[in-house]
């Protein structure tokens, strides 16, 4: 449940002087490089990220509300479900956050690139493992939506140095998916034919997205070597 980070800070585009009173202009590189040949730093324009900022601790926040939502799923009374299903809608609002604080303030870091997949792996799966494991979903459903997952996150590691592959309209429509389905059969009310139904949904938009991502990391991994 996941969205894409971009690949580093964005760069800076305006018209600058250097200390001779020269014209600034970018370089092929895309670091501001002065008229009179001398390069200026990108460290310089535009510092990277701090490690401890909000994107990351929402991120590690998701972490650890994973146990949280497994031990009062697992204790199966009404209000233990209740407050499983908090758990995981509180998690599930970290997910969304993070990413695009992120974006937005500048705040993309290593430690984000890959704690977040990871973060949002272990929520989904936990809660598709403990609902089967309480015979409340087939264990296929949640075996097929695992395998991509995980497939998914390998693909990711794999480009990690050559790219981000941008979260596309798909992706998107599947975490969504996936956290209504969860939601619908975490809720202390048994929902029928309706959880089932978006469950069926999620599932296939799963599949569908899951290999439209393997096609797009091949074609990055071969363009960009």
């Amino acid at each position: 449940m996941l969205q894409a980070r971009a690949d580093g800070p964005a760069e800076q585009t305006g018209r600058l002087t250097d200390h001779a009173g020269g014209d600034v202009q970018p370089a092929a590189s895309g670091v501001q490089t002065p008229a009179s040949g001398v390069q200026t730093p990108a460290s310089d324009i535009l510092p990277a990220p701090g490690l401890l900022n909000v994107a990351n601790a929402l991120t590690v926040l998701r972490l650890a509300l994973v146990p949280v939502f497994v031990w009062f799923l697992l204790s199966g009374g009404t209000g233990d479900r209740a407050i499983a299903f908090v758990a995981f809608a509180l998690a599930s609002v970290t997910d969304l956050l993070d990413g695009e604080l992120a974006r937005r303030r500048g705040l993309i870091t290593d430690f984000g690139k890959i704690a977040d997949p990871i973060a949002d792996k272990a929520l989904t799966g936990s809660a598709l493992i403990t609902l089967s494991y309480l015979g409340e979903l087939w264990w296929w459903v949640t075996a097929v939506i695992v395998v991509r997952e995980l497939a998914v996150t390998g693909l990711r590691f794999w480009v990690i140095r050559r790219g981000v592959i941008a979260a596309s309209r798909g992706g998107k429509a599947k975490t969504m998916l996936q956290v209504i389905a969860i939601s619908l059969y975490v809720l202390p009310w048994h929902l029928g034919l309706a959880r089932e139904i978006v469950m069926g949904a999620a599932l296939v938009v799963t599949v569908v997205t899951g290999a439209d991502y393997t096609a797009r990391a091949i074609k990055l991994h071969r363009a960009v070597q």
